[in-house]
């Protein structure tokens, strides 16, 4: 029975993950990097409790407070309060990295020519890549959105053939 439970609750947590990301990508984009901020927060304020919290002995020196966890804390913080600026930087890095990896691919093609003959088809990855990347950069957060609109679709077929998995073989002990 548990087993059943766990198969229709992964299938409808699916679809309705699938179904938000898909209706709502830029609203769902912002709560990912907020939800990122609260993995940076936790550990910190565990690791800042951890650091008041601990016994005092007389043989024990006091250790340096934990710098790392304040850290945590407020990167955590940052990210909670201004999603949509470490969104804009991560789409600008990738966007820059695909147009200098296009251009470095198609620089060494045509440098290649002077000793092979390379066929017109071999340029044609690069460009994409490099016009792929000048589309990151021009139009950066409508590129993410769009992503995370595939990637719901792809979330809200999984989680469509999961319950008809549990659905058809719910007779079966075996489905988990």
């Amino acid at each position: 029975m548990k087993t059943l439970n766990n198969t229709i609750l992964r299938g409808s947590f699916s679809i309705l993950l699938g179904l938000l990301l898909i209706l709502w990508p830029e609203v769902a984009l912002n709560y990912l990097i907020m939800s990122i901020g609260a993995l940076f927060i936790i550990p910190g304020i565990i690791s800042i409790f951890a650091y008041f919290s601990r016994p005092k002995s007389a043989f024990d020196t006091r250790p340096i407070f934990p710098i790392d966890a304040a850290g945590s804390i407020l990167l955590g913080a940052w990210l909670m309060i201004m999603p949509t600026f470490f969104i804009n930087i991560l789409m600008y890095v990738l966007g820059g990295l695909l147009v200098l990896a296009g251009a470095q691919q198609l620089t060494r093609l045509t440098l290649a020519r002077k000793w092979a003959t390379v066929p017109l088809g071999f340029y044609l990855l690069p460009l994409l890549i490099l016009i792929t990347g000048i589309m990151i950069l021009l139009y950066p957060l409508e590129i993410m959105e769009n992503t995370f609109v595939i990637f719901g679709i792809a979330i809200l077929f999984y989680g469509c053939c999961e319950l008809i998995t549990w659905y058809k073989f719910r007779r079966r002990d075996y489905i988990s």
